[in-house]
């Protein structure tokens, strides 16, 4: 039993005349007598009451008609649906972000792609670099925004935009009453920082403007979310260097200063390799807001 088939049945169910039936299918009718008896062959009944003036559906023919056009408008939908998901109509998009990222680029991008693909299901992961990379390999992310990612063999990535380092400081420290901080006023002091494994390349680019220090900074406290770094600071347990986003977060208790040579950090958009017409519409919304 053949598609072609069943879609012939339905057009001679629906016209109830063989002649106006083949015309709407654009063949000739004796091609679609012949399906229709070979149907009825295949099926072992009788599917139409025919007469040399009237077509009729028989009770079989009726109950057939009324589960195959279920059937065929199940499978007219599922095509529709899966040329939709391929051209980025519809489907789910998965993005990871990192926590800083929610402050510049990301709001303006999920209002502009919502606007474009509304039919899209866009799930938002906040998640640290290091866990962003792994999902991304592992097929479980689409697309993912990292700071500072290096070389990433097996992920695709492009530069969003770049941010000035900032050092994170309690309202009452020393250093507070300074325009800017150069990395030898840190020496010694205890910082917060996120894990290395979480946040390698934003952690190694850091560390790497103390190297040159006799006594760099202790990390004396680590945390995984920027908020959570802020509140410790707040509480005096350290400095911190961040990106300039965060002074868009208001926490009580911190303030920040430039530091001397305008120190950057790098966001980048990561993708698998591979074609992905939604994920290529989203990173086409982050670019317009940078």
């Amino acid at each position: 039993m053949e598609l072609r088939q069943l879609r012939y049945f339905l057009t001679v169910a629906d016209e109830l005349h063989f002649g106006r039936a083949a015309e709407r299918l654009h063949i000739t009718q004796p091609p679609l007598t012949v399906a229709v008896r070979r149907l009825e062959k295949e099926l072992g009944v009788q599917l139409f009451d025919r007469t040399t003036r009237s077509v009729a559906l028989t009770a079989a023919g009726q109950a057939f008609r009324d589960r195959v056009q279920l059937a065929v408008s199940d499978l007219d939908d599922a095509v529709s649906d899966v040329v939709d998901v391929a051209a980025g109509k519809s489907g789910k998009l998965r993005v990871g972000f990192v926590s800083s990222a929610s402050y510049t680029t990301v709001p303006e991008a999920i209002r502009v792609f919502r606007q474009q693909r509304p039919r899209i299901d866009l799930v938002l992961n906040p998640l640290t670099s290091g866990e962003q990379i792994e999902q991304l390999l592992e097929g479980q992310l689409d697309l993912g925004l990292i700071r500072d990612p290096g070389n990433m063999p097996g992920l695709h990535l492009e530069l969003l935009n770049t941010e000035d380092l900032v050092v994170v400081l309690p309202e009452s420290h020393r250093l507070a009453a300074l325009d800017e901080v150069r990395p030898q006023d840190l020496e010694g002091e205890p910082m917060v920082l996120f894990p290395y494994g979480r946040m390698p390349g934003f952690v190694a680019r850091v560390l790497q403007l103390f190297e040159p220090l006799a006594t760099p900074p202790v990390v004396a406290q680590q945390a995984i979310h920027q908020e959570t770094v802020l509140g410790l600071v707040a509480a005096g347990l350290g400095i911190s260097v961040l990106p300039e986003s965060v002074q868009r977060f208001q926490m009580p208790g911190v303030t920040t200063r430039c530091m001397s040579g305008r120190p950057q950090t790098e966001l980048h958009v990561a993708r698998p390799f591979g074609q992905s017409s939604a994920v290529d519409d989203f990173i086409r919304c982050l670019r317009s807001t940078r």
